[in-house]
């Protein structure tokens, strides 16, 4: 997407606003994007929706010690 302006990113409602710890995410075409919120101009990671699904899943079922 060449206008980043426009993309709307959204922080989850369970981010600490204190410690700024906590990444934002946005639905793009065909890829979920993931950014630091603590340094939005750095760029982004983009992972598949699939992909994505399947890790929250997983992060959910505690399989992963976050």
């Amino acid at each position: 997407m060449s206008d980043m302006t426009k993309i709307e990113w959204r922080k989850s409602s369970h981010s600490d606003a204190g410690s700024g710890d906590c990444v934002e995410l946005a639905a793009l075409p065909g890829v979920v994007g993931i950014r630091d919120s603590k340094n939005p101009t750095a760029g982004h990671l983009q992972v598949g929706k699939r992909d994505f699904a399947a890790l929250l899943a997983e992060v959910k079922s505690g399989r992963h010690d976050l």
